[in-house]
């Protein structure tokens, strides 16, 4: 009898529940303006809840190895594969469709052997990696292993100098590091892991976006790259003017190699934003503005308005802190470029270095027509770049960076080829911190704890764990760089160029790039 009594109540309470949530969701559904909860209540808010879920689906479940954007599941696992087991080693084949029109390096008849390359591996550094012990249906068991491990780095006699012409210039030994990516739209934890995993790896470098140069970034030790956006966060004075004490302070400091002006961003050619909840006390710190204040920077500099303004200002720059400084474009066409070399000649002032970032160049927040529709792609543009520069004499003077979706070996060595003499990621350092493309970087609330500033989340990032799998994505990809080279018969990536390259048509038809786009002379 009790029993039957317990049953019951048990089934009228659960009955209630239903009625009361059900009928609360009707009550709800006649509220909101959507026209299909209106006049479909339950199945209308099932319809909202799948388009919810549907990129994790698509993710996981429906897309293809190869189809994803802005990331093929491919390209995420072998960076996973790179970072944590620091081999990028797969079975039965390519998955890319060679059906398709793309860029392919040309190997060598007779390719370097390992023991002919000009590297430097003599110094072994401590490393770690995981080791898969057991692999089940359901579960991975794995084991960190600590070992010597080589750093892959440039040969002393190919060493890529920096501002050759300045008093402190920057001699790098790598060719490969993160780009620019700002304290606020990334949080604390990030930039110590990925900080502290490059100057691990040695020869490579961070820099720091145009949220200004944070204590933490300073504190990793790695060779850092201190960027000024037209907001001039960081190097601004009480009224948000530029503040040419900030930047001497700034330039004082040995851990800051080098400054880039941000004149564009291929994701965002307008100034940057960021919302008041990720300005916390550190944030503000940095970037020399209010706590919680929401903060947007224009789409140009407000004291730049012609190409002879601009060099002049780097010339400033150059004279005033004694180290190298760049700017970081995203290139339009020839003819925009123009104007800027011709100013260069006149009035015999160079930036250090040009920073050449692809339309399909990522970002925290950006408008989708902008991400989609504005500046060149990343390889077209270095072409055009690299032309331009020959064509007025001036390339030897000049370094080029490259920037767009690099994360692959062979994606760089092909940049490198086209024209770049060193190449920056940003995704693929997120990628190699934990990022599963989760696509919350503008919400605050990165569940990996890399696009966010929250306390919380941040926590589920440990640099101390994460330094690790940056190192070794670092090492991979040069160890990559270097064996691509020796296919195509050189001894060392610096010597890839465009004769190494070759693009293949839907039919099949194979033109070398050096003969697609051959080198101009000089005018």
């Amino acid at each position: 009898m009790v029993s039957t009594i317990l049953i019951t109540a048990v089934f009228l309470l659960v009955a209630l529940l239903l009625l009361a949530f059900f009928s609360y969701m009707y009550i709800l559904s006649k509220r909101p303006k959507h026209s299909i909860i209106r006049s479909h209540p339950f199945l209308g808010w099932v319809r909202y809840l799948l388009e919810k879920l549907g990129p994790e689906f698509r993710q996981y479940w429906f897309d293809n190895d190869t189809e994803g954007r802005p990331f093929s599941r491919a390209d995420f696992v072998g960076i996973v594969y790179a970072a944590k087991y620091r081999t990028d080693l797969i079975s039965f084949g390519g998955r890319r469709d060679y059906e398709k029109p793309g860029f392919y390096l040309s190997n060598a008849m007779f390719p370097k052997l390992t023991s002919e390359l000009k590297v430097d591996n003599l110094q072994l550094v401590p490393g770690r990696k995981y080791v898969i012990t057991d692999e089940g249906l359901f579960t991975r068991k794995e084991k960190t292993v600590d070992e010597n491990v080589k750093r892959w780095l440039l040969a002393d006699d190919d060493v890529i100098i920096v501002g050759q012409d300045r008093p402190q210039p920057w001699r790098l030994k790598g060719m490969f590091g993160a780009s620019a990516t700002s304290f606020g739209a990334v949080g604390e934890n990030y930039i110590q892991s990925t900080g502290s995993g490059a100057a691990m790896a040695g020869g490579s470098w961070i820099n720091t976006g145009e949220g200004g140069v944070a204590h933490v970034h300073l504190a990793t030790g790695a060779d850092v790259v201190s960027q000024i956006g037209p907001g001039m966060f960081g190097f601004r004075d009480n009224s948000g003017k530029f503040s040419i004490d900030e930047f001497k302070r700034k330039a004082e400091n040995p851990n800051i190699k080098a400054f880039e002006l941000k004149f564009h961003q291929g994701a965002k050619i307008r100034g940057g934003h960021l919302e008041g909840s990720k300005v916390t006390e550190a944030v503000a710190a940095a970037r020399l503005v209010p706590v919680g204040q929401t903060v947007n920077s224009p789409n140009r500099f407000e004291l730049l308005t012609s190409p002879e303004e601009a060099l002049r200002f780097i010339g400033s720059l150059q004279e005033a802190g004694g180290k190298p400084v760049g700017i970081k474009i995203v290139v339009g066409d020839p003819k925009r470029l123009e104007p800027l070399f011709s100013a260069m000649l006149e009035l015999d002032i160079y930036p250090d270095f040009i920073t050449v970032d692809g339309s399909e160049g990522g970002s925290g927040a950006t408008f989708k027509a902008m991400a989609d529709g504005m500046g060149l792609p990343l390889y077209a543009a270095l072409i055009i770049l690299d032309d331009t520069a020959r064509k007025f004499g001036v390339r030897e003077r000049i370094r080029i960076f490259a920037s767009g979706k690099l994360i692959t070996p062979d994606k760089v060595a092909i940049a490198l080829a086209l024209g770049a003499d060193c190449v920056n990621s940003a995704r693929g350092f997120m990628m190699a911190n934990g990022c599963i493309m989760a696509l919350q970087c503008h919400t605050g609330k990165c569940p990996t704890g890399i696009t966010t500033t929250d306390a919380k989340y941040q926590a589920a990032l440990a640099p101390e764990e994460k330094q690790w799998r940056v190192m070794n994505y670092i090492l991979q990809l040069r160890e990559g760089l270097f064996s691509l080279s020796a296919a195509c018969g050189l001894d060392s990536p610096r010597g890839l160029r465009r004769e190494h390259v070759v693009f293949t048509t839907e039919s099949g038809q194979t033109t070398r790039i050096a003969d697609l786009f051959p080198y101009p002379e000089p005018q």
